[in-house]
């Protein structure tokens, strides 16, 4: 949540990073059903206090500024502290936000029947954090969206419980990104 990045940068920084953007996406208690019906209830809760669909549209963008601002005014090199105590490099929190809102959003299409889209630099980044850079630069006309969208599916083959490469990435449910793809 990028409402909690305020917190995060004011909070002193860690020493140094232990945790890469697919490191952090590591099947673990963070995507235990409580854990997410917690995650799931203060959105609602947050939700709920708007006063209208603007208002909490309002809210967004007022977040979303807040946030940017914040973050452009960062060193490189700047080490947070996520939720779940992860120190990680900022630039490798925010590429899980990009993750997410990349994977989500084509949750959002696929459920409302609307054509699936990224812009290029999602697709690169969400290429990028699921297969590194060797990886992805084989996928060639198959990259982005269509990859993306595959990515994102919950195939039924899981290899729960395996450690993962450092190219790998871990989807929510404890599959494997880069194995859904082949699913």
């Amino acid at each position: 949540m990028i409402a909690w990045l305020p917190g995060m940068l004011a909070a002193p920084a860690p020493t140094c990073a232990e945790v890469s953007a697919a490191e952090y996406c590591r099947p673990d208690d963070r995507f235990a059903p409580g854990t997410n019906a917690a995650r799931i209830a203060l959105a609602q809760d947050h939700a709920a206090e708007q006063l209208s669909g603007a208002a909490l549209a309002d809210d967004f963008n007022a977040t979303w500024q807040e946030v940017d601002r914040l973050c452009r005014a960062e060193p490189e090199g700047r080490v947070v502290r996520t939720r779940h105590g992860d120190p990680m490099l900022l630039s490798e929190f925010l590429l899980t936000r990009v993750v997410e809102v990349a994977v989500h959003g084509l949750d959002l299409a696929d459920v409302l029947g609307c054509q699936p889209w990224l812009t290029a630099e999602a697709a690169d980044l969400v290429q990028g954090l699921l297969l590194g850079p060797v990886g992805a630069a084989t996928l060639g006309s198959w990259a982005g969206v269509s990859f993306a969208f595959c990515a994102r599916r919950r195939g039924a083959s899981r290899s729960r419980g395996r450690k993962h490469r450092t190219s790998a990435a871990w989807a929510s449910d404890g599959s494997r990104w880069d194995e859904n793809v082949a699913n």
